[in-house]
Protein backbone atom coordinates (compact mmCIF):
# COMPACT_ATOMS: atom_id res chain seq x y z
CA UNK A 1 0.00 0.00 0.00
CA UNK A 2 3.18 2.21 -0.48
CA UNK A 3 2.64 5.33 -2.67
CA UNK A 4 4.58 5.10 -6.11
CA UNK A 5 4.83 7.38 -8.82
CA UNK A 6 6.94 6.12 -11.65
CA UNK A 7 7.89 6.91 -14.79
CA UNK A 8 6.58 3.46 -16.59
CA UNK A 9 3.47 3.95 -15.30
CA UNK A 10 0.90 6.33 -15.50
CA UNK A 11 0.49 6.71 -11.47
CA UNK A 12 0.18 2.67 -10.21
CA UNK A 13 0.35 1.91 -6.74
CA UNK A 14 1.32 -1.60 -4.98
CA UNK A 15 -0.48 -2.84 -1.86
CA UNK A 16 3.43 -3.56 -0.56
CA UNK A 17 6.61 -1.73 -0.89
CA UNK A 18 8.19 -3.85 -3.69
CA UNK A 19 8.55 -3.45 -7.65
CA UNK A 20 6.26 -4.93 -9.38
CA UNK A 21 3.60 -2.95 -11.21
CA UNK A 22 6.12 -1.53 -13.36
CA UNK A 23 10.11 -2.25 -15.11
CA UNK A 24 12.86 0.35 -14.60
CA UNK A 25 11.77 1.36 -11.44
CA UNK A 26 14.91 1.90 -9.78
CA UNK A 27 13.68 5.64 -8.49
CA UNK A 28 10.94 5.20 -6.37
CA UNK A 29 9.92 7.89 -4.35
CA UNK A 30 7.14 10.63 -4.23
CA UNK A 31 7.86 12.78 -6.78
CA UNK A 32 9.72 10.98 -9.39
CA UNK A 33 10.05 13.56 -11.87
CA UNK A 34 11.00 17.10 -9.97
CA UNK A 35 14.60 15.58 -8.97
CA UNK A 36 14.53 13.44 -5.66
CA UNK A 37 17.45 13.11 -3.87
CA UNK A 38 17.94 9.64 -5.42
CA UNK A 39 17.99 11.25 -9.04
CA UNK A 40 20.32 13.88 -7.85
CA UNK A 41 23.30 11.59 -6.40
CA UNK A 42 22.14 9.05 -9.16
CA UNK A 43 23.95 10.49 -12.74
CA UNK A 44 23.19 6.93 -14.66
CA UNK A 45 19.48 8.02 -15.31
CA UNK A 46 19.28 9.69 -18.89
CA UNK A 47 16.50 11.67 -18.50
CA UNK A 48 18.12 13.82 -16.27
CA UNK A 49 21.41 14.44 -18.26
CA UNK A 50 20.81 18.30 -18.85
CA UNK A 51 23.54 20.42 -16.74
CA UNK A 52 23.44 23.76 -16.30
CA UNK A 53 26.33 24.66 -17.98
CA UNK A 54 24.38 24.97 -21.08
CA UNK A 55 25.87 21.36 -22.62
CA UNK A 56 25.58 17.67 -21.90
CA UNK A 57 29.65 16.76 -20.75
CA UNK A 58 30.50 16.13 -17.51
CA UNK A 59 33.26 17.86 -15.96
CA UNK A 60 36.42 15.48 -15.86
CA UNK A 61 37.47 16.16 -12.38
CA UNK A 62 34.37 15.08 -10.88
CA UNK A 63 35.11 12.20 -10.89
CA UNK A 64 38.12 11.52 -8.91
CA UNK A 65 35.88 12.23 -5.41
CA UNK A 66 34.83 9.00 -3.70
CA UNK A 67 31.18 10.64 -3.11
CA UNK A 68 28.80 8.87 -0.53
CA UNK A 69 25.08 9.80 -0.04
CA UNK A 70 23.11 8.86 2.84
CA UNK A 71 19.47 9.36 1.85
CA UNK A 72 16.05 8.80 3.90
CA UNK A 73 12.41 9.49 4.62
CA UNK A 74 9.79 8.97 6.32
CA UNK A 75 6.33 7.98 4.40
CA UNK A 76 2.70 8.62 6.26
CA UNK A 77 -0.17 7.34 3.86
CA UNK A 78 -4.47 7.15 4.55
CA UNK A 79 -7.30 6.14 2.48
CA UNK A 80 -10.21 3.88 2.78
CA UNK A 81 -9.82 1.94 -0.75
CA UNK A 82 -7.87 -0.84 0.44
CA UNK A 83 -7.28 -3.46 -2.40
CA UNK A 84 -6.63 -6.10 -0.27
CA UNK A 85 -10.12 -6.06 1.39
CA UNK A 86 -12.12 -5.63 -1.85
CA UNK A 87 -11.83 -1.95 -2.57
CA UNK A 88 -12.95 -0.63 0.50
CA UNK A 89 -11.04 -0.42 4.12
CA UNK A 90 -8.35 1.15 5.27
CA UNK A 91 -5.03 1.77 3.38
CA UNK A 92 -2.95 3.53 6.21
CA UNK A 93 0.58 3.01 6.07
CA UNK A 94 3.79 4.16 8.04
CA UNK A 95 7.13 3.73 6.16
CA UNK A 96 10.63 4.73 6.91
CA UNK A 97 13.18 4.09 4.66
CA UNK A 98 16.84 4.90 4.26
CA UNK A 99 19.50 4.45 1.17
CA UNK A 100 23.01 4.35 1.31
CA UNK A 101 24.50 5.15 -2.32
CA UNK A 102 28.67 5.29 -3.11
CA UNK A 103 30.54 6.26 -5.76
CA UNK A 104 33.93 5.23 -6.76
CA UNK A 105 36.18 6.20 -9.55
CA UNK A 106 38.44 3.14 -10.41
CA UNK A 107 40.17 5.67 -12.82
CA UNK A 108 39.36 9.23 -14.85
CA UNK A 109 36.93 7.87 -16.97
CA UNK A 110 35.69 4.59 -15.42
CA UNK A 111 33.42 4.34 -11.97
CA UNK A 112 31.85 2.18 -9.93
CA UNK A 113 28.76 2.66 -7.57
CA UNK A 114 27.33 0.67 -4.81
CA UNK A 115 23.93 1.21 -3.08
CA UNK A 116 21.58 -0.62 -0.41
CA UNK A 117 17.73 0.95 0.41
CA UNK A 118 16.38 -0.77 3.50
CA UNK A 119 12.80 0.04 4.26
CA UNK A 120 10.76 -0.71 7.57
CA UNK A 121 6.73 -0.18 7.21
CA UNK A 122 3.42 -0.90 8.98
CA UNK A 123 0.70 -1.78 6.91
CA UNK A 124 -2.81 -1.93 8.15
CA UNK A 125 -4.68 -2.97 4.87
CA UNK A 126 -2.05 -6.05 4.51
CA UNK A 127 -2.84 -6.86 8.35
CA UNK A 128 -6.73 -7.65 6.91
CA UNK A 129 -5.32 -10.87 4.36
CA UNK A 130 -6.34 -13.49 7.40
CA UNK A 131 -8.10 -12.61 10.59
CA UNK A 132 -5.25 -13.13 12.86
CA UNK A 133 -5.15 -8.89 13.02
CA UNK A 134 -1.51 -7.17 14.18
CA UNK A 135 -0.09 -10.46 12.59
CA UNK A 136 3.24 -10.83 10.59
CA UNK A 137 1.75 -9.46 7.80
CA UNK A 138 1.45 -6.16 9.24
CA UNK A 139 5.05 -5.32 9.45
CA UNK A 140 7.58 -5.73 7.12
CA UNK A 141 11.10 -5.36 6.02
CA UNK A 142 12.16 -4.87 2.73
CA UNK A 143 16.30 -4.51 1.58
CA UNK A 144 17.25 -3.51 -1.67
CA UNK A 145 21.16 -3.84 -3.44
CA UNK A 146 22.40 -2.25 -6.51
CA UNK A 147 26.17 -2.53 -8.15
CA UNK A 148 26.68 -0.51 -11.75
CA UNK A 149 29.79 0.46 -13.92
CA UNK A 150 30.34 3.69 -15.88
CA UNK A 151 32.75 4.08 -18.68
CA UNK A 152 33.38 7.12 -20.91
CA UNK A 153 35.24 6.31 -23.87
CA UNK A 154 35.90 9.47 -26.71
CA UNK A 155 37.00 11.75 -23.82
CA UNK A 156 33.67 11.93 -22.63
CA UNK A 157 31.66 12.00 -25.95
CA UNK A 158 30.57 8.85 -25.05
CA UNK A 159 29.45 6.55 -21.99
CA UNK A 160 27.99 3.44 -21.26
CA UNK A 161 27.48 1.50 -17.89
CA UNK A 162 25.97 -1.42 -16.60
CA UNK A 163 24.02 -2.30 -13.18
CA UNK A 164 22.90 -5.24 -11.46
CA UNK A 165 20.90 -6.03 -8.27
CA UNK A 166 17.99 -7.19 -6.27
CA UNK A 167 15.48 -7.00 -3.79
CA UNK A 168 13.77 -9.35 -0.99
CA UNK A 169 10.57 -8.74 1.39
CA UNK A 170 8.94 -11.66 2.89
CA UNK A 171 6.96 -13.34 0.01
CA UNK A 172 8.97 -12.19 -3.11
CA UNK A 173 12.11 -11.90 -4.20
CA UNK A 174 13.63 -9.97 -7.07
CA UNK A 175 16.64 -9.24 -8.76
CA UNK A 176 17.37 -6.96 -11.81
CA UNK A 177 20.10 -5.74 -14.40
CA UNK A 178 20.66 -3.54 -17.23
CA UNK A 179 22.75 -1.67 -19.82
CA UNK A 180 22.69 1.81 -20.63
CA UNK A 181 24.61 4.17 -23.73
CA UNK A 182 24.53 7.67 -24.34
CA UNK A 183 26.68 10.24 -26.81
CA UNK A 184 26.95 13.73 -27.14
CA UNK A 185 27.30 15.02 -30.68
CA UNK A 186 26.72 18.76 -32.19
CA UNK A 187 29.97 20.14 -29.79
CA UNK A 188 28.18 18.67 -26.86
CA UNK A 189 24.63 20.52 -27.24
CA UNK A 190 22.69 17.58 -28.38
CA UNK A 191 23.13 14.07 -26.55
CA UNK A 192 21.04 10.58 -27.52
CA UNK A 193 20.14 7.80 -24.72
CA UNK A 194 19.29 3.89 -24.63
CA UNK A 195 18.82 2.26 -21.46
CA UNK A 196 17.59 -1.25 -20.86
CA UNK A 197 16.65 -2.67 -17.69
CA UNK A 198 15.12 -6.59 -16.96
CA UNK A 199 13.66 -7.29 -14.13
CA UNK A 200 12.66 -11.17 -13.03
CA UNK A 201 10.52 -11.63 -9.71
CA UNK A 202 9.51 -14.44 -7.87
CA UNK A 203 6.13 -14.39 -5.31
CA UNK A 204 5.96 -16.63 -2.09
CA UNK A 205 1.97 -17.00 -2.65
CA UNK A 206 -0.23 -15.61 -0.28
CA UNK A 207 -3.92 -16.05 -0.15
CA UNK A 208 -6.84 -14.18 2.00
CA UNK A 209 -7.54 -16.83 4.55
CA UNK A 210 -11.09 -17.82 2.99
CA UNK A 211 -9.79 -18.31 -0.62
CA UNK A 212 -7.08 -20.63 1.03
CA UNK A 213 -8.51 -23.72 -1.92
CA UNK A 214 -7.44 -25.22 -5.07
CA UNK A 215 -10.18 -24.01 -6.66
CA UNK A 216 -9.94 -20.29 -5.91
CA UNK A 217 -6.50 -19.89 -6.57
CA UNK A 218 -6.44 -22.61 -9.67
CA UNK A 219 -5.87 -20.15 -12.41
CA UNK A 220 -2.60 -19.17 -11.10
CA UNK A 221 -0.36 -21.00 -13.30
CA UNK A 222 3.08 -19.55 -12.31
CA UNK A 223 4.51 -17.63 -9.08
CA UNK A 224 7.13 -15.45 -11.46
CA UNK A 225 6.94 -12.59 -13.31
CA UNK A 226 9.13 -10.75 -15.89
CA UNK A 227 9.74 -7.05 -16.88
CA UNK A 228 11.92 -5.39 -20.02
CA UNK A 229 12.08 -2.14 -20.25
CA UNK A 230 13.69 0.00 -23.07
CA UNK A 231 14.25 3.87 -23.01
CA UNK A 232 15.30 6.11 -25.58
CA UNK A 233 15.99 9.70 -24.73
CA UNK A 234 17.17 12.75 -27.04
CA UNK A 235 17.90 16.00 -25.16
CA UNK A 236 18.96 19.28 -26.92
CA UNK A 237 20.61 22.95 -26.17
CA UNK A 238 17.78 24.72 -27.77
CA UNK A 239 19.31 28.17 -26.35
CA UNK A 240 21.75 29.22 -23.61
CA UNK A 241 18.81 29.51 -21.33
CA UNK A 242 16.74 26.56 -22.79
CA UNK A 243 17.20 22.76 -23.03
CA UNK A 244 14.91 20.21 -23.71
CA UNK A 245 14.82 16.71 -23.61
CA UNK A 246 12.10 14.24 -25.41
CA UNK A 247 11.95 10.26 -24.14
CA UNK A 248 9.44 7.19 -24.41
CA UNK A 249 9.29 4.03 -23.36
CA UNK A 250 8.35 0.30 -24.26
CA UNK A 251 7.66 -2.00 -21.39
CA UNK A 252 6.24 -5.71 -21.44
CA UNK A 253 5.35 -7.91 -18.45
CA UNK A 254 4.53 -11.59 -18.40
CA UNK A 255 3.63 -13.60 -15.56
CA UNK A 256 1.71 -12.83 -12.50
CA UNK A 257 0.72 -9.34 -12.74
CA UNK A 258 -1.96 -9.68 -10.08
CA UNK A 259 -1.97 -9.42 -6.69
CA UNK A 260 -2.33 -12.83 -4.91
CA UNK A 261 -4.01 -10.92 -1.66
CA UNK A 262 -6.16 -8.70 -3.45
CA UNK A 263 -9.89 -9.60 -3.00
CA UNK A 264 -12.77 -9.06 -5.23
CA UNK A 265 -16.16 -8.94 -4.52
CA UNK A 266 -18.85 -9.54 -6.48
CA UNK A 267 -22.96 -8.09 -7.39
CA UNK A 268 -24.37 -11.41 -6.35
CA UNK A 269 -24.28 -11.98 -3.03
CA UNK A 270 -21.20 -12.43 -1.04
CA UNK A 271 -19.33 -13.65 -4.32
CA UNK A 272 -15.79 -13.53 -3.36
CA UNK A 273 -12.48 -14.16 -5.71
CA UNK A 274 -8.87 -13.59 -5.97
CA UNK A 275 -7.84 -10.64 -8.32
CA UNK A 276 -7.61 -11.97 -11.74
CA UNK A 277 -5.27 -9.85 -14.56
CA UNK A 278 -3.90 -10.78 -17.68
CA UNK A 279 -0.68 -12.11 -17.98
CA UNK A 280 0.67 -9.97 -20.84
CA UNK A 281 0.97 -5.92 -20.17
CA UNK A 282 1.95 -3.35 -22.81
CA UNK A 283 3.09 0.04 -21.51
CA UNK A 284 3.79 3.36 -23.29
CA UNK A 285 4.96 6.35 -21.77
CA UNK A 286 6.16 9.51 -23.78
CA UNK A 287 7.04 12.72 -22.24
CA UNK A 288 8.97 15.80 -22.54
CA UNK A 289 11.30 17.98 -20.23
CA UNK A 290 11.83 21.43 -20.44
CA UNK A 291 14.64 23.66 -18.46
CA UNK A 292 14.64 27.36 -18.61
CA UNK A 293 17.30 28.97 -16.97
CA UNK A 294 15.26 32.10 -16.36
CA UNK A 295 18.36 34.63 -14.43
CA UNK A 296 20.99 33.00 -12.71
CA UNK A 297 18.85 32.28 -9.09
CA UNK A 298 15.55 31.52 -10.82
CA UNK A 299 15.32 27.72 -13.39
CA UNK A 300 11.72 26.80 -14.69
CA UNK A 301 11.59 22.85 -14.93
CA UNK A 302 8.51 21.72 -16.47
CA UNK A 303 7.51 17.86 -17.11
CA UNK A 304 4.94 16.41 -19.27
CA UNK A 305 4.37 12.75 -19.78
CA UNK A 306 1.67 11.12 -21.81
CA UNK A 307 0.87 7.11 -20.60
CA UNK A 308 -1.22 4.66 -22.53
CA UNK A 309 -1.32 0.56 -21.62
CA UNK A 310 -3.16 -2.01 -23.03
CA UNK A 311 -5.08 -2.91 -19.78
CA UNK A 312 -7.10 0.63 -20.94
CA UNK A 313 -5.60 3.35 -19.12
CA UNK A 314 -4.96 6.60 -20.11
CA UNK A 315 -2.83 9.34 -18.26
CA UNK A 316 -1.37 12.61 -18.55
CA UNK A 317 1.30 14.41 -16.21
CA UNK A 318 2.00 17.70 -15.59
CA UNK A 319 5.13 19.04 -13.13
CA UNK A 320 7.03 22.18 -12.47
CA UNK A 321 9.38 23.24 -10.29
CA UNK A 322 11.20 26.26 -9.81
CA UNK A 323 14.38 26.04 -7.80
CA UNK A 324 15.37 29.61 -6.97
CA UNK A 325 19.24 29.98 -5.92
CA UNK A 326 18.90 32.97 -2.61
CA UNK A 327 22.66 32.74 -2.33
CA UNK A 328 25.68 31.16 -3.65
CA UNK A 329 25.26 27.90 -1.24
CA UNK A 330 21.34 28.31 -0.27
CA UNK A 331 18.73 27.80 -2.76
CA UNK A 332 14.97 26.52 -2.44
CA UNK A 333 12.69 24.75 -4.88
CA UNK A 334 8.86 24.59 -4.48
CA UNK A 335 6.89 22.06 -6.93
CA UNK A 336 4.02 20.69 -7.65
CA UNK A 337 2.14 17.84 -9.91
CA UNK A 338 -0.98 16.97 -11.14
CA UNK A 339 -1.96 13.52 -12.85
CA UNK A 340 -5.29 12.42 -14.09
CA UNK A 341 -5.76 9.09 -15.71
CA UNK A 342 -8.79 6.87 -16.92
CA UNK A 343 -10.04 3.66 -15.42
CA UNK A 344 -8.72 0.00 -16.29
CA UNK A 345 -10.80 -2.29 -18.42
CA UNK A 346 -10.79 -4.61 -16.03
CA UNK A 347 -11.64 -1.88 -13.02
CA UNK A 348 -14.94 -1.85 -10.83
CA UNK A 349 -15.22 -1.03 -6.77
CA UNK A 350 -16.60 -2.77 -4.09
CA UNK A 351 -19.31 -5.42 -5.48
CA UNK A 352 -20.01 -4.13 -8.85
CA UNK A 353 -17.89 -7.21 -10.49
CA UNK A 354 -19.97 -9.53 -12.40
CA UNK A 355 -19.23 -13.18 -12.39
CA UNK A 356 -19.00 -13.44 -15.90
CA UNK A 357 -15.99 -11.36 -16.52
CA UNK A 358 -12.73 -12.89 -17.39
CA UNK A 359 -10.81 -10.47 -15.71
CA UNK A 360 -11.57 -8.23 -12.59
CA UNK A 361 -10.12 -5.95 -9.90
CA UNK A 362 -11.13 -3.60 -7.42
CA UNK A 363 -7.56 -1.70 -6.75
CA UNK A 364 -8.54 1.71 -6.91
CA UNK A 365 -4.38 2.32 -8.52
CA UNK A 366 -6.30 0.89 -11.76
CA UNK A 367 -9.05 3.17 -11.44
CA UNK A 368 -10.65 7.12 -13.00
CA UNK A 369 -8.90 9.70 -10.73
CA UNK A 370 -7.14 12.72 -10.26
CA UNK A 371 -4.18 13.60 -8.04
CA UNK A 372 -2.69 16.37 -6.92
CA UNK A 373 1.61 16.77 -4.93
CA UNK A 374 2.77 19.93 -3.56
CA UNK A 375 5.72 20.57 -1.86
CA UNK A 376 9.20 22.32 -1.01
CA UNK A 377 12.80 21.61 -1.11
CA UNK A 378 15.78 22.94 0.72
CA UNK A 379 19.28 22.50 -0.91
CA UNK A 380 22.36 23.80 1.18
CA UNK A 381 25.80 23.13 -0.83
CA UNK A 382 28.49 25.56 0.37
CA UNK A 383 30.90 26.05 -1.93
CA UNK A 384 33.99 24.52 0.11
CA UNK A 385 31.83 22.53 1.96
CA UNK A 386 30.07 22.53 5.18
CA UNK A 387 33.23 20.76 7.41
CA UNK A 388 36.04 19.41 6.52
CA UNK A 389 37.10 15.70 8.97
CA UNK A 390 39.87 12.88 8.59
CA UNK A 391 38.03 9.84 9.04
CA UNK A 392 39.92 6.40 7.78
CA UNK A 393 43.18 8.02 7.11
CA UNK A 394 45.66 10.59 8.24
CA UNK A 395 46.62 12.00 4.40
CA UNK A 396 42.56 11.92 2.92
CA UNK A 397 40.40 14.50 3.72
CA UNK A 398 36.53 13.71 3.64
CA UNK A 399 34.27 16.60 3.29
CA UNK A 400 30.79 17.28 3.90
CA UNK A 401 29.25 18.41 0.86
CA UNK A 402 25.25 19.49 0.89
CA UNK A 403 22.24 18.68 2.91
CA UNK A 404 19.11 18.41 1.47
CA UNK A 405 15.55 18.55 2.90
CA UNK A 406 12.31 18.37 0.80
CA UNK A 407 8.21 17.74 2.42
CA UNK A 408 5.69 16.43 -0.06
CA UNK A 409 1.86 16.52 0.37
CA UNK A 410 -0.50 14.40 -1.94
CA UNK A 411 -4.28 14.07 -2.13
CA UNK A 412 -6.02 11.74 -4.71
CA UNK A 413 -9.96 12.13 -5.54
CA UNK A 414 -10.70 8.90 -4.06
CA UNK A 415 -10.08 9.91 -0.65
CA UNK A 416 -6.32 8.75 -0.33
CA UNK A 417 -3.54 11.51 1.20
CA UNK A 418 0.02 10.65 1.99
CA UNK A 419 3.09 12.85 2.77
CA UNK A 420 6.60 12.44 2.72
CA UNK A 421 9.79 14.02 4.30
CA UNK A 422 12.77 13.12 2.79
CA UNK A 423 16.38 14.04 3.45
CA UNK A 424 20.05 13.38 2.30
CA UNK A 425 23.47 14.28 3.33
CA UNK A 426 26.65 13.74 0.48
CA UNK A 427 29.96 13.47 1.45
CA UNK A 428 33.38 13.16 -0.53
CA UNK A 429 36.57 12.20 -0.14
CA UNK A 430 40.03 12.57 -2.14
Amino acid sequence: MRLQLTDNGPELFCRRPRRWLTAGVLLICLGTHTMTFAQKTNQIDEKNAISKEGSFSTPRDTKKEVDVNFLFNYYDQDGNHSAVTGGQGTEELKDRAMKIVVNVPLDSVSTLNFGTHLNVYTSASTDRIDSNVSSASRRDLRNQFDVGYTREIQAGKQQYGLNFGGSSESDYISIYGGGRWSKNFNNDNSQIGLNFQAFFDTWLLIFPEELRNPQATAFIETNRRKSFNLSVTLAQVLHKKLQAAVFGDVVYQTGLLSTPFHRVYFNVGDSLRIEKLPSRRFKFPLGVRINYFSTDHLIFRFYYRFYHDDFGIHAHTLSLETPLKVNSFFSIYPFYRYHRQTASKYFKPFKAHSLQQTYYTSDFDLSDFDSHKVGLGLHFAPVWGIGRFKLFSKTKVTRFKSIDLRYAWYSRSDGLSASVISGGFAFSSK
